[in-house]
Formats: structure tokens, C-alpha cells, sequence
């Protein structure tokens, strides 16, 4: 059985939700396709900076969000090899639209908040794309279940393993030579975590800490794993005794070790880190014809600049603002179906131009970021505990500034 869409998500996460949710504004109607069987909570939590609040006022989601969750008031570093704090930097502005609105998100907040703008229907799930492949101007997808769908457009907002990255030709991620865990402590009688981001760095290992709200820590560690570290990844148990074994042999306050010792570990989410090289977003195929990627299918990224989930929401605007433009250009008069198919590459090609950069310098600096936080030896260790906090804490408020415009 054959279907006819005008267009197709492809991935029910932050950027499909937030893309879908941004065309459905500009009154065009969108499908997502989602392999699993319900939104994807997996995560935990974000970190959301001013520029992608700017994206969630721009899709009328914001207000809600902020109600649920605390505005963080600054950022604080601290040395985990001495235990000495090493930076403090208050976030400017403190009102609804100040200069620097911080807070930790929780995904599943932030996903439902984004699906239930959607007309109902506008998500099917338990539907993965299993072949794509050219039908004229249209696309057609091979669905896992046997059914095909012909679209005018198709986005993928599929993630890393992007399939139609794939299609694109863009490179496979790479490998950034570390791992990261990250999950959520429960306070049943409320935690005493001033609204600031603790972050402690040395010893080749970064760790954070984020309330989000009175009862509920967030935290994420990262590490460079060895051989026996790799079997803890998929031992919920085998995890809690890694990360406390390494933040035990650390100078670390006792209220942050607790909270690991207070998180459910069952759920913790354990993975290599991955990014895109750089070079393959400026100079590969973020759009081909009527077809194009966003996201972690356009820029995967390591999570030290905090900005992958922020990013993803800033492509959702540029896109729908860029496509929905297109698309009802291509509508006007008796337009062919080769001229329809023209404005809407012409529109596409427009958000990969405004993206690639944007997309670079954030893949760039987060590696960067990274591999310099988590470096050993005395030169570096020394750089990193009297030089680079400063300079990290003004480099996540210089990219937080970024604004995506309007829908």
C-alpha cells in the first residue's frame, strides 16, 4: 500500500518534533516517522541557553517550560584534581527575555511539550524507513512493515545512525575517544544545589551537576574509557561502581558524590561520545534536491558546549521558516510539478547555507573544548585549572547569544 505525503519527518526527537511543530505553524502539514513505539525519553535532561529559549518562544512552547523548571544564575568550575574553584561567572539578566536565560530542561517535559502542539496523527509510530530511493520529484520510503510513502520532501531528523544522512552521503560520525553518563537524582524532601552549574574538570575526566527544578539533580560524567571500563556501559550496576571508583579518587565536594549514590542507575544512559568531522558539514550534501538532514543527523556533536539539543532546536526554526517559505511559493499560480520541485531545493539549499557555519564552529568547539578539558599532563593541567575556565565559561555565553530568528 502506497501513501502520498507532502512531507516527511524522519525521527520523533528534538529537532523532528520541533521542525514539525514550526511548519504546522506556517499552516503546512507534516508527518513524522518514528521507529519506536512512543516518544523517545531517553537523555534525561538538557541544558538550554538563551539562543534556543529564543527557538521555543518562536514555537509557543517556552512559557510552559519555564514554569517546571529553575533558571540557573551561574556558572561555576572548579578543579577536580585540587578541589580548588577555578571560575565563577554569573549569567547577565535575570527577567522573562533577559540577556542569558540558562536552565536544565527535562527531555520528556520538552518532547511532550512539542508533540502535543501537533495535530492528532501527525506522529506514527513503530514506523522505520528501511530504503529510500528516487521517484521522479518525489521521494519513496520503504517502510520496515512492508508499506511505502511517496513525499514531496523528506527531513531527517534521525540521529547519529541517520539513514538519510546516509542517503546524503554524509561521512559516518566519528569516535571522540571518550564516553559519557549521565542521569537524574531524586530528592524526595528537596536538595540544597544553589540554580548555578557546578562543573568539575581534571584528572581526564568532566563532570556537571544542574538542578532543574527543587527535587531533581541532573548530572553527566565523562571519561576516556580503557578496555575494562567498556562491560560497565552495559552494567547498570558495574556503572555506579566506575563513576564512583574514579570521583572518589578525586578533591570533589561529599553532596555531589551523593548524588550519584542517590541516582537510579537503571536507566542511566552510557555511550561513546560521537561528533561529525567538521570538515564533512562545511563541505558535504546537508541538503540534495528535496531531501535534507537536521539535528544530530546533520552536526552529532560532543556535549561540552551543552548546545546539541540547543542547536537542533535552531535548525528546526531556520528549516521550517526556509521550507515553509518554499513551499508556499511553489503553490502560488498553476505551478508545474518540476517548479514546485524547484522552489522547494532553492528553499533548502537556503537553510543549508544559513546552518553550515553555524553548524562548524559548534562541532569545532565542542571537540575542542573537550579534548582540552580532559588532557593530562602538567602543562595542560596547569592551563586548564588558571586559564581555561575563564575562557570556557565566556565561550558557552558567547554561543548561547546566537539568535535564529523567527518562524
Amino acid at each position: 500500500m502506497e501513501a502520498t505525503e507532502e512531507v516527511v519527518i524522519i525521527g520523533a526527537g528534538i529537532s523532528g518534533l520541533a521542525t514539525a511543530l514550526g511548519l504546522h505553524r506556517k499552516g503546512i502539514a507534516s508527518v513524522i516517522l518514528e521507529s519506536s513505539e512512543s516518544l523517545r525519553a531517553s537523555g534525561f535532561a538538557l541544558t538550554v541557553w538563551a539562543n534556543a529559549w529564543r527557538a521555543l518562544d518562536a514555537l509557543g512552547v517556552a512559557d510552559s517550560l519555564r514554569q517546571t523548571h529553575h533558571r540557573l544564575q551561574r556558572i561555576v568550575a572548579t578543579s577536580a584534581s585540587s578541589g580548588a574553584k577555578t571560575a565563577e561567572l554569573p549569567f547577565p539578566g535575570q527577567g522573562k527575555q533577559g540577556d542569558l536565560e540558562v536552565r536544565c530542561l527535562r527531555r520528556s517535559l520538552l518532547l511532550e511539550a512539542l508533540a502535543k502542539e501537533l495535530p492528532p496523527g501527525a506522529i506514527r509510530y513503530s514506523s522505520q524507513v528501511v530504503g529510500i530511493e528516487d521517484d521522479g520529484f518525489w521521494k519513496l520510503l520503504h517502510l520496515g512493515n512492508g508499506s511505502t510513502i511517496k513525499t514531496k520532501v523528506l527531513l531527517g531528523c534521525d540521529g547519529v545512525n541517520s539513514v538519510v544522512a546516509k542517503w546524503l552521503g554524509l561521512s559516518k560520525p566519528c569516535f571522540a575517544g571518550r564516553s559519557a553518563a549521565r542521569g537524574f537524582a531524586l530528592f524526595p524532601q528537596g536538595h540544597d544545589f544553589k540554580p548555578e552549574f557546578l562543573q568539575f574538570s581534571g584528572e581526564a575526566i568532566r563532570m556537571g551537576f544542574l538542578p532543574c527544578d527543587d527535587k531533581n539533580v541532573y548530572w553527566f560524567f565523562t571519561w576516556t574509557p580503557t578496555d575494562q571500563d567498556e562491560e560497565a556501559e552495559h552494567d547498570s550496576v558495574k556503572m555506579r561502581q566506575l563513576i564512583l571508583s574514579k570521583m572518589n579518587k578525586l578533591k570533589l565536594p561529599r553532596k555531589v558524590i551523593e548524588v550519584i549514590e542517590k541516582s537510579e542507575m537503571s536507566g542511566v544512559v552510557a555511550s561513546p561520545l560521537r561528533y561529525r568531522w567538521p570538515f564533512d558539514i562545511l563541505t558535504g550534501n546537508i541538503s540534495k534536491g528535496n531531501v535534507s538532514v537536521a539535528g544530530d543527523s546533520l552536526h552529532p556533536m560532543t556535549p561540552d558546549l551543552g548546545q546539541g539539543g540547543c542547536s537542533a532546536l535552531e535548525d528546526a526554526i531556520v528549516l521550517s521558516r526556509s521550507l515553509g517559505e518554499a513551499l508556499q511559493e511553489g503553490k502560488l499560480g498553476n505551478a508545474t510539478e518540476e517548479e514546485e520541485y524547484a522552489s522547494i531545493k532553492k528553499g533548502l539549499e537556503k537553510y543549508a547555507k544559513e546552518r553550515r557555519w553555524r553548524s562548524f564552529d559548534l562541532v569545532a568547539t565542542a571537540y575542542a573544548v573537550g579534548y582540552m578539558q580532559q588532557s593530562e599532563g602538567v602543562i595542560m593541567s596547569f592551563l586548564r585549572d588558571k586559564c581555561f575556565p575563564g575562557i570556557l565559561a565566556r565561550t558557552l555565553i558567547k554561543r548561547a547569544g546566537f539568535d535564529c530568528g523567527m518562524i
